[in-house]
C-alpha cells in the first residue's frame, strides 16, 4: 500500500468551502424543534408521537448509510472513492432538495405522514454529505488538529442551528413578538422551498470549489504499529464509539426536542416564546465549539488562553443579536453568562486532549441534567439548555477517537458512525414515551444514562488506543 501524505497545514480555503454544508445540517436539525410543537398542536398527537419528527428525521442516517453500503458492496467499490467527494456532497444536496419539495403537497393536504417523508429524505441527503464531510474535514490538515476543525466546523453547524429556530418561528407566526398563538401548517412552505433552493444553489457551488475530489486516504494513523484490518468492526475503538455516536446525538436531540413541551406543560410558556429558548440551547453547541476550536486558530500559547475566553462570548453575542433582530426580550439571557465561565473553565483542564474532553464534559453534561431535574422554574430551563454547552465538543472527540488507526477502514467506519445517528430519534422517541407515562421533566434520567456511557467510553478507548500505541498526549502537545 502506498503511504500517505499528510498535509502540515490546514487547507483553510477548502475547509470554509465545506463548511457550507454543516450549516446547514444545524439549521434543518434544530429547526424541527420547532416543528415538533407545531405539529403537536395542529394533528393532535401526544408527545411521543410529536417525537416522530426527530424519528424520521434521524432514522433516515441509519438507512442513508445502509444504502451507501449496500450500493459500495454491489458496484465492490466504495461509492463516494468512485464518484468522488465533490460529486458525493452534490449528490447529497440533490437529495435534499428533492426532501423539501415535499413540504409543498403536505402542507396543502394537511398531512402529517408526507411532511414527515418530506424530512427523512432531507436527512437521507444529509447522510451521504455526512459520510463524505467528516473525514473530508479531517484530512484537511494535520491528523493531531482534526478533532478541532471537526470542532470548527461544528461551531458553523451551530450558526445554523441557532438562527434555524428564529427564521422557522418567524415563517410559522409571522411574528416572534405577535401575540398571536395560533400556527398554520401552510406557513411551512415557503421557507423549506427556500432552503431547497439554497441546497440546489451549494451543490453546483461544490461542484467547482477547490475541495480536493479525491483526497489523501484519512488513515487518523498516529501510531507506529498499525495494523490494517479487513473490516472497520475489528477495531474495538470504532464498535464502541458507534455506541458513543448513538447515545451522544441521542441526549442532544432528545434535550432539545422535549425542551418545548416542558416549557409549555410545566413553566406555562405560550409556543411562539419557546424559540429563543431552543435558538439558545443549539447556540450553547456554537460557543463551545467556537471555545474547542482556537488552537486551530493561533499556534501561540498566551493567545490561545486568550481566546478561549474571547471566542465564547463572540459566539453568544451573535446569540444576542440576533435575537435582537429578531426583537426578543434579552432579559432572561444575561444570566446566562456565569454558566459559560463553566464552559471555559473545563476547557482549559481538558488541555485539548480529545479523551480528557469527553470524560470532563459528559460528567458535567450529566451534573447539568440532573440539577435541571431536581429544580424549578427559569432555573431547571437553564439546567437544561446548558446542556448543549457541554454535547458542544464530544462529536468531533467521539468521532476522531473512533477512527484513529482505521487507515485503509477509514470511510468504511466513518460510514458506520454516521449510521448511528439515528440514535438522534430513538432517543428522543424513547424519552417522549417515558414523559407521556410519568412526566417530562423525570424523563431526562434517559440523557443522564447516555452521558454516563460516554464518560464509560472516554475511560474505554483510552485504553483501547494505548494498546495500539496511540496516545494523544504526545500528539498535541506540540499545540499546548
Amino acid at each position: 500500500m502506498t503511504s500517505t501524505v499528510i498535509p502540515s497545514k490546514t487547507n483553510y480555503k477548502a475547509l470554509s468551502t465545506l463548511v457550507t454544508v454543516f450549516f446547514f445540517w444545524g439549521f434543518v436539525a434544530a429547526s424541527n424543534d420547532i416543528l415538533i410543537p407545531v405539529f403537536k398542536k395542529a394533528f393532535n398527537l401526544t408527545q411521543g408521537q410529536s417525537q416522530l419528527v426527530s424519528l424520521a428525521f434521524y432514522i433516515a442516517y441509519t438507512v442513508g448509510s445502509l444504502i451507501y453500503m449496500g450500493i459500495s458492496l454491489l458496484i465492490k467499490e466504495d461509492i463516494v472513492n468512485k464518484i468522488g467527494y465533490k460529486n458525493g456532497l452534490a449528490l447529497g444536496l440533490l437529495i435534499s432538495a428533492f426532501g423539501t419539495l415535499l413540504f409543498y403537497p403536505a402542507a396543502n393536504n394537511g398531512s402529517f405522514t408526507l411532511m414527515l417523508g418530506g424530512l427523512f429524505i432531507v436527512a437521507l441527503g444529509f447522510s451521504l454529505q455526512q459520510t463524505v464531510a467528516n473525514p473530508l474535514a479531517i484530512s484537511l490538515g494535520p491528523v493531531q488538529s482534526g478533532s478541532q476543525r471537526l470542532t470548527l466546523a461544528g461551531g458553523i453547524n451551530n450558526l445554523g442551528t441557532s438562527i434555524g429556530p428564529l427564521i422557522v418561528s418567524f415563517a410559522i407566526f409571522g411574528s416572534s413578538t405577535s401575540s398571536n398563538t395560533e400556527m398554520s401548517i401552510e406557513s411551512v412552505k415557503i421557507p423549506y422551498l427556500i432552503l431547497g433552493l439554497a441546497f440546489l444553489l451549494v451543490a453546483v457551488m461544490l461542484k467547482y470549489s477547490s475541495l480536493p475530489d479525491r483526497p489523501e486516504v484519512v488513515s487518523a494513523d498516529i501510531s507506529e504499529n498499525a495494523n490494517d484490518r479487513s473490516s472497520a468492526l475489528k477495531y474495538p475503538q470504532l464498535v464502541l464509539g458507534m455506541i458513543a455516536i448513538f447515545v451522544y446525538v441521542g441526549v442532544e436531540v432528545s434535550t432539545a426536542s422535549n425542551l418545548p413541551s416542558y416549557m409549555e406543560k410545566n413553566l406555562n410558556f405560550l409556543t411562539k416564546d419557546i424559540a429563543p429558548y431552543i435558538s439558545l440551547y443549539w447556540a450553547s453547541l456554537m460557543i463551545g465549539r467556537w471555545t474547542g476550536s482556537v488552537e486551530i486558530l493561533s499556534q501561540n500559547l498566551n493567545t490561545q488562553k486568550l481566546l478561549k475566553v474571547i471566542m465564547p462570548y463572540v459566539a453568544f453575542g451573535i446569540f444576542l443579536l440576533v435575537n435582537i433582530i429578531a426583537k426578543n426580550n434579552l432579559a432572561p439571557f444575561y444570566l446566562y453568562a456565569i454558566i459559560i465561565l463553566v464552559l471555559i473553565a473545563a476547557d482549559f483542564m481538558s488541555k485539548g486532549n480529545p479523551v480528557r474532553m469527553l470524560l470532563l464534559f459528559s460528567l458535567i453534561g450529566a451534573l447539568a441534567l440532573t440539577i435541571g431535574m431536581l429544580s424549578k422554574g427559569m432555573i431547571s430551563v437553564y439546567a437544561f439548555t446548558s446542556v448543549g454547552l457541554f454535547c458542544s465538543t464530544l462529536w468531533p472527540c467521539i468521532f476522531t477517537l473512533a477512527i484513529s488507526g482505521l487507515g485503509k477502514n477509514t470511510s468504511q467506519g466513518s460510514s458506520f458512525l454516521i449510521m448511528m445517528i439515528m440514535g438522534g430519534g430513538i432517543v428522543s422517541w424513547f424519552q417522549g414515551y417515558i414523559a407521556d407515562h410519568s412526566s417530562i421533566q423525570s424523563s431526562y434520567w434517559v440523557g443522564i444514562v447516555c452521558f454516563l456511557y460516554l464518560a464509560f467510553y472516554a475511560i474505554a478507548v483510552s485504553k483501547i488506543l494505548k494498546a495500539q500505541n496511540i496516545t494523544f498526549d504526545k500528539t498535541l502537545s506540540a499545540a499546548h
